[in-house]
């Protein structure tokens, strides 16, 4: 193993914290990376980790050589995009984390067509709504449909989502039709959980924000399963357009409450923090933030702020 290799693989052990988490990811004994270490640390003539039987702590010297080895990584990586930038054609692989329904709804046929025009990069997609961890998993590029960032994060604004409150006919037809936000209290609402925790939810009145408890018997983590509920009359869903818009078009739903504007969604491409950004991610985020723009421009669904 060359000295730019055994860096890599300290990182990666410092990082996940764990001898046998990097050898599952490398698909080798364990015994292969103690191994490796062993030799690094041979060189080097320091400890780099204290080891027991519960867990891995990095020595003072180890601490100190994982800031250097991550400065001199970055530095190598940036270099070598150069050069890749130069040559103008994105390859490697890329490994994402995409939320479920807008990956699927939304993203994945950009994703097909972006694999089309760059056939040498290869996409490793995960398409689950669990937030994941960017450096322990490794994985070069999430999305994030938020209204706020966490401090630290991260992150490119490749899209803006909007959100609309739509019911039933039918449930309009035996309920009564609100006419303000105040009057979702008294309506039986779907609550999408956040968490575990299902929210409240947030409207525009008179320019400001302001937010409006509701009361849910059916409360779900997916919004698909609550859209489909609202067209059967089981009650009012807060939902964004790239779940809706079908479901509007066929008339199955219809939108309420559209003179109180509810806060905006961003569509975030979160990258890790310790790392110089590949060129083919970068070019995938551009190629994204293009999508979705044309998306909304072009065939009227969700607008970008790329």
């Amino acid at each position: 193993m060359d000295r730019l290799d055994a860096m890599k693989l300290f990182v990666r052990i410092a990082e996940l914290g764990s001898f046998a988490a990097v050898a599952q990811q490398l698909g080798v004994a364990r015994s292969v990376v103690t191994r490796q270490i062993a030799g690094l640390e041979a060189h080097l003539g320091v400890k780099l980790m204290a080891r027991s039987t519960r867990r891995l702590a990095l020595t003072s010297a180890g601490t100190a050589y994982l800031e250097k080895c991550r400065v001199i990584l970055n530095l190598v990586e940036a270099a070598e995009t150069d050069v890749a930038e130069e040559r103008l054609t994105p390859r490697g692989n890329i490994r994402m984390s995409l939320p479920l329904s807008f990956g699927l709804k939304r993203l994945a046929p950009m994703l097909l067509d972006f694999s089309q025009r760059y056939p040498e990069v290869g996409l490793d997609m995960d398409y689950s709504d669990r937030r994941v961890k960017l450096i322990e998993e490794g994985i070069d590029l999430s999305i994030r449909i938020t209204r706020r960032l966490d401090g630290g994060d991260v992150a490119r604004k490749i899209g803006t989502g909007r959100m609309q409150v739509v019911a039933s006919k039918n449930y309009l037809a035996q309920h009564g039709r609100p006419q303000h936000p105040a009057e979702l209290i008294h309506h039986e609402c779907l609550g999408y959980t956040s968490g575990g925790v299902a929210q409240n939810w947030q409207f525009k009145v008179d320019g400001q924000l302001q937010s409006f408890p509701v009361r849910s018997r059916i409360n779900a983590n997916n919004g698909d399963v609550l859209t489909e509920a609202a067209a059967q009359g089981l009650g009012i869903s807060l939902q964004p357009d790239f779940i809706i818009d079908d479901y509007l078009a066929d008339g199955r739903v219809e939108a309420i409450l559209a003179d109180f504007p509810v806060a905006e969604l961003g569509i975030y491409a979160m990258l890790p923090s310790n790392r110089h950004i590949p060129h083919r991610v970068r070019v995938l985020m551009d190629f994204l933030a293009a999508g979705l723009a044309a998306i909304w421009t072009g065939e009227g669904l969700t607008r970008s702020a790329a």
